[in-house]
Parts: structure tokens; C-alpha cells; sequence
């Protein structure tokens, strides 16, 4: 008899042809064999719906295919929540339809998780990944960002929490993170106001605040860089005003769930104004640390 734990992997997507059958095949190649895939659809009006619904008919056992009602588009956070309700597994996985699995992510974040019984999510290092376009120009680009933390280690909350907030070093990303099923029903799940741009990290600050999660220094995805990405459009048309509305999200969230850690609420309150003021915050960060330290006090007192 297998005991293996189901892992529900959740590919959401909106006119993903380019790239959605590279994705779905990471998720074929992964060394461990008990998972189930649903390709949720945004609404798509490219090719990408007709090749999702192919996959269901070569595998009915493995593949499923959702759409919103009317195949409408309701954003990234809803297409998740509609792929999370449908899932079948005790994991839950995500991978976006132009980032790629290595082949060892589910078994190896799997038996972590097995180890480490209090962990509600494990993740590691992301490659920010340029050179899948073959030009000689993109070998050189591809890189990691600092995990911020000691790595394969069980942080406590809310280190990471914060280390989300100062957006200085990576943190959680969906396409790899393997998340317990049973966490969704204590936090809740995406917030569906956040269509796309910050749609994660909302989600990622309420698990991050309430629960231990293991850090690894394991590369387990590929995080496509191209300009028709999510974050390459946003990047573009309102990097500020879309964190100004997270941390306005997370201000109130905070005060309803009666979190009172001062260094949470003193990195909000400096996190607030820097996206108020970002050319200001821009020659502010140059300055010692002290410096800093002493204006995001002066901003708390203020805010009080």
C-alpha cells in the first residue's frame, strides 16, 4: 500500500502558449511520481486552452482542466483559489505556465517536510533565468538573490516576515514553495483584490506571520525573465502604487489579527513611506544604517 502523500501541482495561466508546454513538462519529469496537475485558465483566447485540454484528454488520471465561469478573467489570485479548491492533494504546489521544476523539487521538499513535522512550507533559491533563450548575450545573467537567512534551517515567525517587507533578499516565491493543504484553512486563501502584481506576497506575509517555515539553499525552480511576464508588464505601469496597496493590505490585516511585535509596525511604517516617497527613500538607503534607523523611528512616532 503507498503512502506517499498526494501533492496537487497548480499551473494557472492566461494566453500562456509560448512556454505552458515546457512548464507542464518539468512537472512529468519530476523524480517523484505522486502528484495530480490542475491547469487552471484566466480566461485565456490563445492556443494555451486548447493545449491544456489535451494534456487532460492524453491523461485523465493525472491532468485536470479548470476555468473560471464563462472563462472569464478574474486574475491570479482568484485562478489560484479556484485550482486550490479543486485539489485533491495533502501539498500544494504552484508553478506559473513560463517557469520550469528541476526534476528533484517534489520528492526533495517532500521528504523536508516529512522531517520536519511544525514546517507549514518549504522553500529555496530561485534562479532569476535569462539564458533559456540561447543567446550567447543571456549566458551570463542568470543568478540567485540571498536568502537573508541561514539556510536549511526552520525559521520561526516573523524573521521572515520582515525580511519579506524590506524586500532586500529573497523570500517565498509560488513556483518554489511546496505548502501543507491544512494551512489554507487556517489563513484563508489568496486575497482576490490583488489581481496580479503582489497577489503572493499578501498571502505569503499571513502564512509567514503564523507559522514555522523551512529555508533551503537548494535551487528547485526556474523563474523565466521575458518581457510579457507578469512582473515585467507591472514593473513598467506601477511597481509603487501596486506595494503601496499591499502595504496598506498589510497594515490593515495586521491590526485585525491584534499583532502588536514593534518591529513589525516600526518596518511597516518605514516601508509605507519609502513607497510614498521613493526618491527621497532612494537617497535615504545611501545613508549609514544608523541614519536609516533613526528616520524610520521618527516616521513610527509620527504614524502613532
Amino acid at each position: 500500500m503507498n503512502n506517499s502523500p498526494l501533492v496537487s501541482c497548480i499551473v494557472i495561466f492566461l494566453n500562456g502558449e509560448a512556454f505552458i508546454e515546457e512548464t507542464i513538462a518539468s512537472i512529468f519529469a519530476q523524480t517523484y511520481e505522486f502528484w495530480e496537475l490542475l491547469l487552471v485558465d484566466d480566461g485565456s483566447t490563445d492556443r494555451s486552452t486548447k493545449l491544456a485540454k489535451h494534456y487532460v484528454q492524453q491523461y485523465p488520471d493525472k491532468v485536470r482542466y479548470l476555468e473560471h465561469e464563462g472563462h472569464q478573467n478574474r486574475g491570479m489570485s482568484a485562478t489560484r483559489n479556484l485550482g486550490i479548491r479543486h485539489a485533491r492533494g495533502e501539498y500544494i504546489a504552484f508553478l506559473d505556465a513560463d517557469d520550469i521544476w528541476v526534476p528533484t523539487k517534489l520528492a526533495e521538499q517532500v521528504e523536508i517536510l516529512a522531517r520536519y513535522p511544525s514546517a507549514v512550507m518549504v522553500y529555496g533559491k530561485t534562479q532569476i533565468w535569462y539564458s533559456w533563450t540561447n543567446n550567447p548575450q543571456n549566458q551570463t545573467l542568470d543568478h540567485f538573490y540571498d536568502l537573508g537567512v541561514p539556510p536549511n534551517t526552520l525559521i520561526e515567525p516573523p524573521q521572515l516576515l520582515l525580511q519579506l517587507l524590506r524586500n532586500k533578499c529573497q523570500t517565498p516565491t509560488t513556483c518554489n514553495a511546496l505548502i501543507r493543504r491544512q494551512v489554507f484553512e487556517t489563513i484563508g486563501y489568496f486575497e482576490e483584490s490583488f489581481r496580479t502584481m503582489y497577489e503572493d506576497q499578501v498571502f505569503f506575509a499571513k502564512l509567514l506571520l503564523h507559522a514555522p517555515v523551512f529555508v533551503a539553499d537548494t535551487c528547485w525552480a526556474k523563474y523565466r525573465q521575458h518581457s510579457q511576464s507578469c512582473s515585467s508588464q507591472e514593473e513598467v505601469s506601477g511597481y509603487y502604487s501596486k506595494r503601496k496597496a499591499f502595504l496598506h493590505w498589510l497594515e490593515s490585516y495586521l491590526a485585525c489579527q491584534s499583532i502588536h511585535d514593534d518591529r513589525i509596525w516600526q518596518t511597516l511604517q518605514w516601508e509605507k513611506w519609502q513607497s510614498e516617497h521613493p526618491s527621497l527613500a532612494k537617497w535615504l538607503n545611501r545613508l549609514p544604517f544608523s541614519l536609516q534607523k533613526l528616520a524610520s523611528k521618527t516616521i513610527m512616532r509620527t504614524a502613532e
